[in-house]
């Protein structure tokens, strides 16, 4: 078997907030969202539409999201009752230092800058969901 690429899908509660925190903290752009009829594809959000699932992206790094509901029907497995910080996304990023102030200029909490024993410097923030996102870069 060859893994060719993995790309997370969150189970969010609201699409357009999602999308918005992560192009407006992150700096993803939007690639495509799915009305709740799910009848096309909009490359933007429509003010009278609302959304069932989207694809941001950022360099190779994408993410998809879907509406709690339509996530449940579409996967028919044992869901936990609390979906959110089970489970931490690391992402390897470029100057580093930047991002750090950039987020926290924007008042998103996250835990200090530092670098770690095994040689990263990184830091860590929870979303507008709850999921734990974190950023690291190689110490020099």
């Amino acid at each position: 078997m060859k893994i060719r690429k993995l790309s997370p899908n969150f189970a969010v509660s609201d699409i357009r907030k999602t999308v918005q925190f992560y192009c407006d903290v992150l700096g993803f752009k939007l690639v495509m969202a799915v009305p709740e009829t799910q009848d096309g594809i909009d490359p933007v959000f429509s003010e009278q539409k609302q959304y069932v699932y989207a694809v941001v992206a950022n360099e190779d790094v994408e993410l998809m999201f879907e509406h709690t509901d339509t996530f449940m029907q579409d996967i028919p497995l044992p869901h936990p009752e609390n979906i959110g910080a089970s489970v931490s996304f690391y992402m390897e990023v470029e100057e580093i230092e930047a991002l750090y102030k950039e987020i926290r200029r924007k008042n998103v909490a996250t835990t200090e800058l530092k670098t770690t024993w095994y040689g990263m410097r990184e830091f860590y923030l929870q979303d507008n969901n709850g999921y734990i996102l974190g950023f690291a870069e190689k110490a020099e």
